[in-house]
């Protein structure tokens, strides 16, 4: 730790400037560099357009001196390579304009920003092609980033996006959607807690997965209107307290229509949201244990 003490000295104080140059990078090579650096204020560049695993996991975490994040101009990942890599570093105002990589590999960018409780904007996101926990709480208690990226995958990865923007408390926008196939837990809990957040995103999927929308948007208190709801086919849990806690939420959905439901599908799905005045119809003809057990719990308006 003291030599890393002595490097953040050295930037601070402009002596002499830290540069590392290397474009062919080794798995775990700057694993941890400048982990709690906490008077580190720059960063050095980081060419490599080729990265390996874990190659700068953890590489700033905990440096809350520091408030620009470098370019980022890799292309082409690897297994936990941004693993963290600015976790809790509370200063950070500004984060690379861009993360080009279109195919991402699994936890690649996994809590990246999380506890950047300064970062006003994230990064653009170019992916296409996701993996296992690519994007799982990348920018979680981000409580100041007000616009979340684009995000245009298609088809989504098991965890992919689980608890992305969980509690970023001010985010006034969500991203839109598009994906048509889902996988397990890939919402998970992707909104909650995003208590200026008042409009949701469409959903266009006619089939779920597990758990897919569990807690999506759970305690967002300012949330108004809930998207249409078109999926057919369900899967056990997946929309379980998915508006949980959302006391602004007054309209809903005119009907869920799926006829057969699965083990505790629906559980919980508005419980707490103290505006509901009307219920969405539910045409169901085949149910399943726990389906719909406190799904308008403490709806004190109906």
């Amino acid at each position: 730790m003291g030599e890393f003490l002595e490097v953040a000295y050295i930037i601070n104080h402009a002596e002499k400037e830290l540069v590392l140059p290397a474009t062919t990078l080794a798995a775990t090579c700057y694993s941890n560099m400048f982990q709690s650096c906490r008077k580190l204020t720059q960063t050095p560049e980081l060419p490599a357009k080729t990265l390996t695993r874990y190659c700068y996991n953890e590489m700033f975490s905990g440096c809350k001196g520091l408030t620009q994040a470098p370019e980022l101009p890799a292309t082409t990942l690897a297994e936990a390579c941004y693993f963290r890599m600015f976790k809790e570093c509370t200063g950070l105002t500004q984060a690379p304009k861009s993360l080009p990589a279109e195919t991402l590999e699994e936890s690649c960018y996994k809590e990246m920003f999380s506890g950047c409780t300064s970062l006003t904007k994230a990064p653009v996101l170019s992916a296409t092609t996701l993996a296992l926990y690519c994007c799982q709480q990348m920018f979680e208690n981000c409580t100041s980033l007000t616009h979340a990226p684009e995000l245009l995958a298609m088809e989504l990865k098991i965890y992919c996006y689980y608890g992305m923007f969980k509690g970023c408390t001010s985010l006034v926008k969500s991203p839109a959607l598009p994906a048509t196939t889902l996988a397990e837990y890939c919402y998970t809990s992707m909104f909650q807690g995003c208590t200026s957040l008042t409009q949701a995103p469409e959903l266009p999927a006619t089939e779920l997965a597990y758990e897919c929308y569990w807690e999506m948007f759970s305690n967002c208190t300012s949330l108004t209107q809930a998207p249409v709801l078109s999926a057919t086919t369900l899967a056990q849990n997946c929309c379980k307290a998915m508006f949980e806690n959302c006391t602004s939420l007054e309209k809903v959905p005119e009907t869920l229509p799926a006829t057969t439901l699965a083990v505790a599908c629906y559980s919980e799905m508005f419980s707490g949201c103290t505006s509901l005045a009307q219920a969405p119809a539910l045409p169901a003809t085949t149910l399943a244990q726990n389906c719909c057990k406190a799904m308008f719990e403490n709806c004190t308006s109906l």
